[in-house]
């Protein structure tokens, strides 16, 4: 990249700083990131950050950003979920450039420890998993050395070579690198690089009887890729000296790791173990269940892939640790929505209104602009009769001073129609009111008005004689508690007792003008003063439903 394209570096932050500097002093001719996700479970929003970093300075930098699944544990992970990343991050608007795996590069990596297994830098250790865990000890005291730390190399090759050749029972031996069990940082306690798993995996099948772990395929995949910045958040960053020394002793394309701080958001779980336990476990309808934290019930829910990119901009990219306010995701869903959705008229909870001067059996087209902040979105035509529908609490019997939406003697706007009075109103036998009677101004007509009348309260409404039942799912926050999993931990008690009994809600019956039912699942709508909404994947010709995205305010802080 040359001197003048190079961004004002008072705008950077200190991953673009140390890309820049990089490329300034022609360490890299061009850089190359990759995005390596574990394929036991879908992408969700904890993972956007790193795919926004990975794809979005490959992007910035004129590079290239692998999309390389990390797939070294075949007990967990699931070509569906390998489909499932693949659709979202597609979604989201980035692409990859290779598509690669770590098992890919299985044989090579086996070659390398038989590699460092004859410099004297590995051993097969017999040692069980609790007993490698007491060798590590603690960080403020030094380790104690495996018994079988000092195998020769004849003997450590021919049991490595046994356990690849299904010589060994899972869990009776691995192969660990020899560093230094006196080091403070725990992870340099001769770490772990293999074990045996004989599991049938979903791309190399029943090939392996071992299977390298993370802290050895990781650098090693970055190396043979050639990597120049491998970024990843910041609980990785006492892996790096690991990461190093593999590379170091293997003498192989020097990748290096950068970290920034991961993206934590309050009211919000993000552990695959936790977010798994409420799919199988029914708290949720599955892994794109509109309340749950994935890239797939987000866009359920009817987040945009804009609003998400916005968020992960918004929220930055620093090596500071912090709590992200779950009200600035809803603020960036608002901001994109407000200028794309359309505004609809649908009446959640309906009052019927009968306009008595109206003629039988007239029906007026009103013209109503599909979305203000886009003009150039056109109008449509809207059905008016006498029979209407209107929200139950835009009409109060005994309304207070300053009330200006409709009431006994009272007037107000249908939004794009006329101006009505409320001259009756009907009960049943318990005292609830069932019906208006209203009459309304011929001379009021939006757009056509020559009444000369002025008034302050504008509904909406839709006509009873063309409107179309619709459900309305109304989701929320699934968590009541700012920090579900410290807070569970801190009082005792499971994590799944602190989910908010009221994060769904269902309202059937719902009064929706006709032109939404030629909406399809996905498309976005704003409900006149009420919320903006998504056409689920649950709709059909028969009874379409509705996922309220987010209210049109923040609606949970004057809850609490």
């Amino acid at each position: 990249m040359s001197q003048d394209t190079q961004s004002d570096s008072k705008s950077l932050n200190f991953l673009e700083e140390i890309i820049e500097d990089d490329l300034r002093k022609g360490k890299h001719r061009s850089i190359v990131t990759r995005f390596p996700p574990e394929p036991n479970g879908y992408l969700h929003i904890g993972h956007l950050k790193a795919i926004c970093i990975d794809f979005g300075l490959a992007e910035k930098y004129n590079g290239k950003c692998n999309l390389r699944f990390d797939d070294t544990n075949p007990v967990a992970e699931d070509p569906a979920f390998v489909d499932g990343i693949k659709e979202d991050i597609q979604w989201l608007g980035f692409q990859w450039d290779a598509e690669l795996n770590a098992s890919d590069y299985f044989q090579q990596l086996y070659d390398w420890a038989e590699t460092l297994i004859r410099k004297g830098l590995a051993y097969v250790d017999d040692s069980t998993q609790e007993e490698i865990s007491e060798q590590r000890g603690v960080p403020n005291k030094p380790g104690t050395e495996s018994p079988f730390r000092n195998r020769s190399v004849e003997e450590n090759l021919d049991l490595f070579r046994g356990m690849q050749a299904g010589e060994f029972e899972e869990g009776s031996r691995v192969l660990r690198a020899k560093i230094d069990m006196t080091s403070p940082n725990m992870q340099l306690r001769d770490p772990v690089m293999y074990r045996i798993l004989k599991r049938h995996h979903h791309k190399t099948g029943d090939k392996w009887n071992i299977y390298p772990t993370y802290d050895y395929a990781h650098g090693q995949s970055d190396s043979i890729e050639g990597i120049t910045h491998s970024l990843c958040s910041l609980e990785f960053e006492v892996h790096r000296p690991v990461y190093d020394w593999f590379i170091q002793q293997l003498g192989i394309f020097p990748s290096r790791q950068y970290e920034f701080s991961r993206l934590n958001i309050n009211y919000l779980v993000m552990s695959k173990r936790k977010l798994k336990r409420l799919v199988m476990e029914n708290y949720v309808s599955g892994w794109d269940d509109p309340r749950m934290p994935t890239v797939r019930g987000l866009r359920r829910r009817g987040y945009t892939p804009t609003s998400l990119r916005n968020f992960i901009e918004k929220v930055g990219v620093t090596r500071q640790e912090s709590v992200i306010d779950y009200s600035l995701l809803e603020f960036c869903i608002r901001e994109d929505l407000n200028k794309t959705s359309p505004r609809v008229m649908a009446v959640m909870e309906p009052l019927k209104v009968t306009l008595s001067n109206w003629p039988a059996g007239r029906v007026e087209e009103m013209e109503i602009e599909n979305n203000p902040e886009q003009p150039e979105s056109g109008n449509r035509m809207v059905p008016f009769g006498g029979d209407l529908w209107i929200e139950q609490d835009d009409f109060m019997e005994d309304a207070p001073k300053g009330y200006f939406r409709l009431a006994p003697g009272q007037e107000v706007r249908l939004k794009g129609a006329y101006i009505i009075r409320c001259d009756e109103v009907v009960k049943d036998a318990s005292g609830k009111v069932v019906e208006l009677i209203c009459s309304y101004d011929p001379s009021s007509r939006s757009g056509q008005d020559t009444s000369g009348k002025k008034v302050k309260g504008t509904i909406h409404w839709v006509s009873a004689a063309h409107a179309i039942d619709v459900d309305a799912r109304l989701y929320d926050r699934l968590f009541t508690q700012e920090s579900p999993e410290v807070e569970a931990d801190e009082l005792g008690v499971d994590f799944v007792t602190l989910m908010n009994p009221d994060s769904l809600q269902v309202v059937s019956g719902v009064k929706a003008e006709p032109a939404l039912a030629s909406l399809k699942p996905g498309d976005r709508v704003q409900f006149m003063r009420k919320a903006y909404f998504v056409v689920d994947s649950d709709s059909t010709a028969d009874k379409m439903v509705f996922n309220r995205t987010v209210t049109l305010k923040d609606a949970w802080a004057k809850s609490k």
